[in-house]
C-alpha cells in the first residue's frame, strides 16, 4: 500500500512480551528469504485472482482494483496485485513443488518497515493453502498473537512479525515468508511430493463480524479497513525452492549429481551417480499419489531399477540419503 498515504510513526501497537515466532527480516532469528537468494528454483507461471472487497462491511463500495494477476507471475519486482478483503489468488508452476529439506516455497508481499524500529513493519496478511490436484486445498496452520481488544486501524500502525506464524505477508518487501510442506505431510488427500497449486486467501483483519481466525480460533488483527484500490494483501510473487526436476539430473551435494534414464522408460530405469555415492542413499519408486511401490539401495555409480512390470503412466522416483535429505524426479513408464 502505499506511498499515496500518510502513515504515522506509531512506535508499537502490541507488546513483545508474548512473542514466540520468527522476527522481522534483518533481525537475528528471522526466517525471511531474500528475493535474490539462490535457493529459488522457479517462480509461479500462472495466477488467477478473485478480487475481494474494499471494505467487507460495506460491500456497496465494490472490489479493489489495483494491479492484475499477471503481476504475481515471475520473480518479485515490486509490482503487485491487491486482493482486497477476502480476496483469493491461485498460482501454478511449470513444475510441481515437493517436500524437501527445510522450506519448500516462499510468498512475497510489499510490506514496509518502521523507520524508527526495524522489528516493526506495516503488514497485511494472508492464509496459505496448497493442493496436489487443484481441487482439494489444505491450509497451513496459522497462528496469531496480535492484540484483539482494539482494532488495528487501516493506516498508521506497525506490527511485530514475531506475533504471527504461517501467514504470508509477515515480512517486508523483498523478503519471502517461507512455508514447509512437512507440516502438512499427514493431510488426507494431499501429496506433498507433488504440489501443483498454491492459494492465498486474504486475512480480513477486522475484529468484528467478518474477522478471520487462526488455527486456535483466535482473531487475527491486522490493518482494517483499507478501503482503497490497493487494499488487502498485495501479492508480489511466489517462489519455489524444491521443484520436481524435469531434466533428469538432480544435484544432491556439491559436485555430486544423480541422473535417471531413459525417461520415458520401458523395461529398466537407470540411476547413475556422478561423484562419491552418499552414505545411505536409496531410491523409492511411488505412484503419483505417493504410494510406495519399490525401494532400492543406491550403492553403485550405476544402478538398475526394473519397471517393465508396471502399468504405463506417471511415477515419482524419490531419493533419500542418511541425513534425511530428499529429492524427487518425475518418471514416465511407457
Amino acid at each position: 500500500m502505499r506511498t499515496c498515504f500518510l502513515f504515522l510513526l506509531v512506535s508499537c501497537f502490541f507488546t513483545r512480551s508474548i512473542a514466540q515466532y520468527a522476527p522481522q527480516a534483518g533481525v537475528p532469528g528471522s526466517t525471511a528469504i531474500s528475493a535474490t537468494s539462490t535457493v529459488f528454483t522457479g517462480w509461479a507461471t500462472q495466477c488467477n485472482v478473485a478480487r475481494g472487497y474494499l471494505n467487507i462491511d460495506s460491500p456497496a463500495l465494490g472490489a479493489v482494483t489495483s494491479g492484475d494477476s499477471s503481476l504475481a507471475i515471475g520473480a518479485p519486482d515490486h509490482y503487485v496485485v491487491s486482493l482486497g478483503d477476502s480476496g483469493i489468488a491461485t498460482l501454478t508452476f511449470a513444475f510441481p513443488i515437493y517436500d524437501g529439506p527445510g522450506p519448500d516455497f516462499a510468498v512475497f508481499e510489499n510490506g514496509f518497515p518502521n523507520p524508527a524500529n526495524d522489528s516493526q513493519a506495516f503488514l497485511e496478511l494472508a492464509f496459505v493453502e496448497v493442493s496436489s490436484d487443484g481441487i482439494r486445498y489444505v491450509r497451513f496452520p496459522a497462528n496469531s498473537l496480535t492484540e484483539i481488544n482494539t482494532q488495528i486501524p487501516g493506516s498508521g500502525v506497525y506490527m511485530y512479525a514475531n506475533l504471527v506464524n504461517n501467514l504470508a505477508g509477515k515480512y517486508i518487501s523483498n523478503y519471502g515468508t517461507p512455508f514447509d510442506l512437512q507440516e502438512l505431510a499427514d493431510s488426507p488427500g494431499l501429496d506433498v511430493t507433488h504440489i501443483t497449486h498454491v492459494r492465498l486467501v486474504d486475512v480480513i483483519g477486522s475484529t468484528g463480524n467478518h474477522a478471520s481466525h487462526d488455527i486456535n480460533g483466535r482473531v487475527i488483527n491486522d490493518p482494517y479497513p483499507t478501503q482503497f484500490a490497493t487494499g488487502g494483501f498485495d501479492l508480489d510473487a511466489v517462489g519455489a525452492i524444491h521443484q520436481v526436476n524435469h531434466t533428469g539430473v538432480v544435484t544432491i551435494a556439491d559436485n555430486i549429481t544423480v541422473k535417471t534414464y531413459p525417461n520415458p522408460a520401458t523395461d529398466k530405469l537407470m540411476v547413475a551417480v556422478n561423484g562419491i555415492v552418499p552414505e545411505g542413499l536409496c531410491a523409492v519408486l511411488t505412484t503419483i499419489t505417493g504410494k510406495e511401490l519399490q525401494q532400492y539401495k543406491v550403492s553403485q555409480h550405476v544402478n538398475e531399477i526394473v519397471v517393465g512390470q508396471l502399468p504405463a503412466g506417471m511415477y515419482y522416483l524419490v531419493l533419500h540419503d542418511a541425513n534425511g535429505n530428499k529429492w524427487v524426479e518425475k518418471i514416465t513408464k511407457r
